[in-house]
């Protein structure tokens, strides 16, 4: 299913405070891929809390697709502006972009390794 949000990350200045709130309120536990990262396990849509410097300003998507070359082409033409260029993290590869509104979201594809 392309096109998708299929996941959302939270922005976190203490990213420990924020699983231990996660967890103690809605008992949803976490996988550790960092000091700066933490997937979010049992919340119902995958998700994580980010604490890294460049880390988004607000909760994040995250768009699934299946050609990220033409979905940030059709992000550009849409209006969209790119904030992060595409890189790559575990799992696959993504760009982040703000759309006309000023909602800042990201577009990833499965890294095919």
């Amino acid at each position: 299913m392309a096109d998708r949000i299929d996941y959302l990350e939270f922005p976190s200045g203490d990213r420990a405070a924020t699983v231990a709130f996660f967890a103690a309120a809605f008992g949803w536990g976490t996988v550790s891929y960092g000091p700066d990262y933490d997937a979010l396990d049992g919340a119902g849509l995958d998700g994580g809390v980010d604490q890294s410097a460049d880390r988004a300003a607000s909760t994040l998507a995250v768009v699934r697709t299946d050609d990220l070359d033409a979905a940030e082409a059709r992000v550009v033409a849409a209006g969209g502006v790119i904030t992060r260029p595409q890189f790559d993290f575990p799992g696959g590869r993504r760009f982040h972009f703000r759309e006309p509104g000023g909602n800042e979201l990201a577009v990833w594809i499965v890294r095919e390794d």
